[in-house]
Protein backbone atom coordinates (compact mmCIF):
# COMPACT_ATOMS: atom_id res chain seq x y z
CA UNK A 1 0.00 0.00 0.00
CA UNK A 2 0.92 3.59 -0.78
CA UNK A 3 0.03 6.82 -0.07
CA UNK A 4 0.71 10.42 -1.70
CA UNK A 5 0.42 14.03 -0.07
CA UNK A 6 1.70 17.10 -1.53
CA UNK A 7 1.97 20.80 -1.37
CA UNK A 8 2.48 24.01 -3.19
CA UNK A 9 3.83 26.55 -1.05
CA UNK A 10 4.81 30.10 -1.40
CA UNK A 11 8.75 29.57 -0.92
CA UNK A 12 11.60 29.12 -3.36
CA UNK A 13 13.01 25.84 -3.43
CA UNK A 14 16.50 26.36 -2.17
CA UNK A 15 14.41 28.01 1.14
CA UNK A 16 12.39 24.61 1.48
CA UNK A 17 15.23 22.05 0.72
CA UNK A 18 17.01 23.96 3.46
CA UNK A 19 14.06 23.87 6.11
CA UNK A 20 13.48 20.41 5.41
CA UNK A 21 17.15 19.45 5.89
CA UNK A 22 17.62 21.63 8.80
CA UNK A 23 17.48 20.27 12.44
CA UNK A 24 13.99 22.23 12.80
CA UNK A 25 12.77 20.94 9.78
CA UNK A 26 14.06 17.49 10.32
CA UNK A 27 11.71 17.36 13.92
CA UNK A 28 8.57 17.95 11.00
CA UNK A 29 9.67 14.17 9.34
CA UNK A 30 11.91 12.52 10.77
CA UNK A 31 12.11 13.33 14.48
CA UNK A 32 14.87 14.81 16.48
CA UNK A 33 17.87 13.66 14.63
CA UNK A 34 21.52 14.30 15.97
CA UNK A 35 23.36 13.68 12.76
CA UNK A 36 21.86 14.12 9.50
CA UNK A 37 24.26 14.13 6.29
CA UNK A 38 23.07 14.00 2.59
CA UNK A 39 25.49 10.66 1.42
CA UNK A 40 23.75 7.76 -0.27
CA UNK A 41 24.04 4.74 2.70
CA UNK A 42 23.67 7.45 5.22
CA UNK A 43 21.70 5.61 8.20
CA UNK A 44 19.99 7.73 10.84
CA UNK A 45 18.04 7.13 13.97
CA UNK A 46 15.56 9.60 15.87
CA UNK A 47 14.64 10.26 19.39
CA UNK A 48 11.28 9.13 18.58
CA UNK A 49 12.65 6.37 17.35
CA UNK A 50 12.50 6.30 13.30
CA UNK A 51 14.93 4.96 11.37
CA UNK A 52 15.77 4.41 7.79
CA UNK A 53 19.12 4.78 5.23
CA UNK A 54 19.31 7.31 2.22
CA UNK A 55 19.38 5.38 -0.97
CA UNK A 56 19.27 8.11 -3.45
CA UNK A 57 20.04 11.90 -2.88
CA UNK A 58 19.56 14.52 -6.26
CA UNK A 59 20.23 17.42 -3.82
CA UNK A 60 17.49 20.26 -4.50
CA UNK A 61 14.76 18.15 -6.11
CA UNK A 62 14.63 14.48 -4.23
CA UNK A 63 15.42 12.15 -1.48
CA UNK A 64 14.57 8.84 -1.04
CA UNK A 65 15.23 6.21 1.28
CA UNK A 66 13.75 3.65 3.77
CA UNK A 67 11.74 4.92 6.44
CA UNK A 68 10.86 2.56 9.29
CA UNK A 69 8.74 3.83 12.55
CA UNK A 70 9.64 1.56 16.45
CA UNK A 71 6.61 -0.26 16.18
CA UNK A 72 6.11 -1.26 12.19
CA UNK A 73 8.02 -4.83 11.69
CA UNK A 74 9.54 -3.73 7.92
CA UNK A 75 11.03 -0.27 6.44
CA UNK A 76 8.77 1.66 4.25
CA UNK A 77 10.08 3.61 1.32
CA UNK A 78 9.76 7.46 1.42
CA UNK A 79 10.33 9.65 -1.37
CA UNK A 80 10.32 13.40 -0.67
CA UNK A 81 10.09 15.67 -4.08
CA UNK A 82 10.68 19.73 -4.12
CA UNK A 83 9.70 20.72 -7.45
CA UNK A 84 9.07 24.31 -8.76
CA UNK A 85 5.92 25.32 -9.78
CA UNK A 86 4.29 28.47 -11.08
CA UNK A 87 5.18 31.98 -9.78
CA UNK A 88 8.15 31.09 -7.69
CA UNK A 89 6.36 28.80 -5.82
CA UNK A 90 7.42 24.89 -5.26
CA UNK A 91 5.67 22.17 -4.69
CA UNK A 92 6.53 19.31 -1.94
CA UNK A 93 5.10 16.32 -2.56
CA UNK A 94 5.89 13.09 -0.37
CA UNK A 95 5.51 9.92 -1.50
CA UNK A 96 5.30 6.70 0.93
CA UNK A 97 5.28 3.23 -0.37
CA UNK A 98 5.40 -1.06 1.31
CA UNK A 99 2.85 0.34 4.04
CA UNK A 100 1.10 -2.38 5.66
CA UNK A 101 -2.50 -2.17 5.76
CA UNK A 102 -5.37 1.11 5.50
CA UNK A 103 -4.37 2.10 9.24
CA UNK A 104 -0.99 3.16 9.21
CA UNK A 105 -1.75 4.35 5.35
CA UNK A 106 -4.50 6.71 7.21
CA UNK A 107 -1.54 7.08 10.12
CA UNK A 108 0.88 7.94 7.49
CA UNK A 109 -1.54 10.23 5.57
CA UNK A 110 -2.05 12.19 8.31
CA UNK A 111 1.64 12.21 9.53
CA UNK A 112 2.32 14.03 6.17
CA UNK A 113 -0.01 16.41 5.99
CA UNK A 114 0.54 17.74 9.00
CA UNK A 115 4.64 17.77 8.42
CA UNK A 116 3.42 19.97 5.39
CA UNK A 117 1.39 22.19 6.87
CA UNK A 118 3.90 22.43 9.70
CA UNK A 119 6.51 23.32 6.62
CA UNK A 120 4.40 25.66 5.05
CA UNK A 121 4.13 28.00 8.35
CA UNK A 122 7.68 27.79 8.81
CA UNK A 123 9.17 28.32 5.04
CA UNK A 124 6.51 30.88 3.57
CA UNK A 125 6.62 34.59 4.22
CA UNK A 126 9.91 36.64 5.89
CA UNK A 127 13.11 34.83 5.46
Amino acid sequence: MQIGVRRTLAASKERIWNFMLSSGGRKLWIGSVPEFRLEKGFGFASAEGVTGKLTVIEPLRKLRMTWKRPEWERPSRLQLYVLPASQGKTTVAIHQEMLDDVYIRELMRRHWEEALRRIQQETEGAP
